[in-house]
């Protein structure tokens, strides 16, 4: 009997495997047979070849795909990039800043590889985006005369529409709809991985700097998928686990960065301008003490340095160590003085008073009443804390991760046309939901996360009707740890508008230079 190979669970069973030795599977006692991670499925299939091995593939169980075009060209940089994921053999990553058009890239790559494809995306937000996107745009081939003279309906498009059109599905936010074009959350995949994974020959993940995290990788592990593409703007993560995005969804294999892309006129040119205030005496005094408190513990518990790592073994023995626990809330409560200083609150006043058209004190909310500049704003805080304090002081709206659906899009609304002149959010607004055009970006407070930076600024970033410059305005309060985490933040942005990458790239692909290269 030959080799038979099935999906069980996430996994290839290689059944009939007698004494052969294959790469990446591993005898499993319980049935006796081989196994191996569904990701392996294409290089257990290549072994095989090689070997002149017979063997009976059972694995894949794809949907009927339909021939697809995409109803969008492709910019110079995207069609180089798409064309630079299929030289490589239709896997690794492409890093483009955030208003640049990814999701156009992952279309046109549905359309290349022509086998059943899952998005992965982080939100729902996200999902009802792509899934909407999708199907605008995508198209069934034999049906381009059809539109062309603008009649889309009265004929079927092998089961996914009429005229030609492609029914997306949705899984997750309440949709349990499997088509051969599906969106997911990454939540909802890694539930249904086990079960999905022998369905789909194309993984596109979106912002796939999530996707190294615990439970997330496992939705790259168990899909056989063998074509991958990875969207983002940044690979980096603070935590060092982007090191492992080469293995679940190849490495990069091209990248543009944001100087290029405005020189070109793809995205609107942006200056980034730092402010520095000083904390209050009481402030001053009450950080150096919180700072004081909290290295003294830290040193108490052996650990000589602030780094990632050791702040996550605080974390970790905080529920049993009186000494963590104090230094974490010391810790917080300097972070807490440097974010929330008095001197930001009244620099926001003097930026919102020169940019909003207004004095802040009578609301920014109305439209018709300005008497000067109108720059379309976002103020980007740290925490809820100081978003809620700023809402309420200047009476701006705000969004953060507990805003109902319903009253997020009003104020998403308003802010597209005009009823609002600034928006204040703490961190959800970075990534994952579709913001409407600003020229002004204030960062109040943040995290030196190089990813939460480049992120912010991809926000003011969509080319602006009579050709003004964005502007990305940071206030830190002098003599703090903001400081230092200014000066990461602003090291990330320079090697993001230079097309540098931290991640690992295919092997033999070059870096693509960008503007502000050497």
């Amino acid at each position: 009997m030959y080799p038979r190979l099935v999906f069980d669970h996430g996994t290839i069973c290689i059944e009939n495997a007698r004494m052969l030795e294959i790469p990446d599977a591993r005898y499993d006692e319980r049935s006796g047979t081989l196994r191996a991670y569904g990701m392996s499925y294409p290089g257990v299939l290549k072994y095989l070849e090689e070997s002149e091995i017979a063997h009976d593939d059972e694995v894949r169980q794809y949907e009927a795909m339909p021939a697809l075009y995409a109803n969008m060209p492709l910019r110079d940089y995207q069609q180089d990039a798409v064309d630079s994921w299929q030289r490589a053999g239709m896997r690794g990553c492409v890093v483009l800043p955030t208003g640049s058009g990814k999701t156009v890239v992952g279309m046109h790559a549905v359309c290349r590889a022509a086998v059943p494809a899952l998005v992965l995306v982080p939100t729902i937000d996200l999902l009802h985006q792509w899934a909407e996107f999708l199907r605008g745009n995508l198209r069934v081939r034999g049906y381009e005369r059809d539109y062309a003279d603008g009649d889309n309906g009265g004929a079927s498009g092998d089961g996914n529409g009429s005229g030609g059109t492609v029914e997306v599905g949705r899984l997750g936010g309440g949709y349990d709809d499997i088509r051969a074009v599906t969106v997911s959350t990454y939540d909802s995949a890694y539930a249904r991985a086990a079960e999905l994974g022998n369905r789909f020959g194309l993984l596109v993940f979106d912002e796939v700097h999530h996707l190294p995290a615990p439970g997330y990788r496992l939705v790259a592990e168990q899909c056989i998928a063998p074509f991958r593409l990875g969207l983002t703007a940044t690979l980096e993560r603070e935590d060092g686990l982007h090191s492992e995005i080469p293995r679940l969804a190849g490495g990069v294999v091209y990248t543009r960065g944001s100087g290029e892309l405005a020189a070109k006129r793809h995205l609107a040119k942006y200056d980034v301008q730092r402010i520095r205030v000083r904390l209050t005496d009481a402030e001053q005094a009450e950080y150096a003490r919180c700072r004081s408190e909290f290295l003294k513990e830290l040193r108490g518990l052996g650990m000589r340095t602030e780094s990632m790592y050791n702040l996550k073994r605080l974390i970790l023995i905080s529920n049993r160590s009186k000494g963590a626990r104090n230094a974490l809330l010391a810790r917080n409560r300097a972070n807490e003085i440097a974010f929330n200083a008095a001197a930001k609150t009244a620099e926001l006043e003097r930026i919102l008073a020169e940019n909003c058209g207004r004095a802040p004190a009578r609301g920014l909310g109305a439209s018709g009443e300005a008497a000067g500049a109108r720059r379309k704003t976002i103020i980007f805080t740290q925490n809820n804390k100081m978003a809620r304090s700023i809402s309420d002081r200047f009476l701006i709206p705000i969004i953060t991760h507990k805003t109902a659906k319903a009253e997020r899009r009003e104020v998403l609304d308003g802010f597209r046309d005009g009823r609002y002149v600034a928006v204040v959010t703490s961190r959800v607004l970075d990534e994952g939901v579709d913001v409407p055009d600003a020229e002004l970006g204030v960062i109040v407070s943040g995290t030196g996360s190089g990813r939460e930076m480049v992120q912010r600024l991809g926000r003011l970033l969509r080319p602006k009707r009579d050709g003004a410059r964005a502007r990305l305005v940071e206030i830190i309060s002098e003599e703090t740890r903001e400081v230092g985490s200014s000066a990461r933040r602003t090291a990330a942005l320079r090697r993001n508008a230079a097309g540098r990458t931290t991640g690992g790239r295919a092997p033999g692909q070059r870096r693509q230079r960008g503007a502000g290269d050497g």
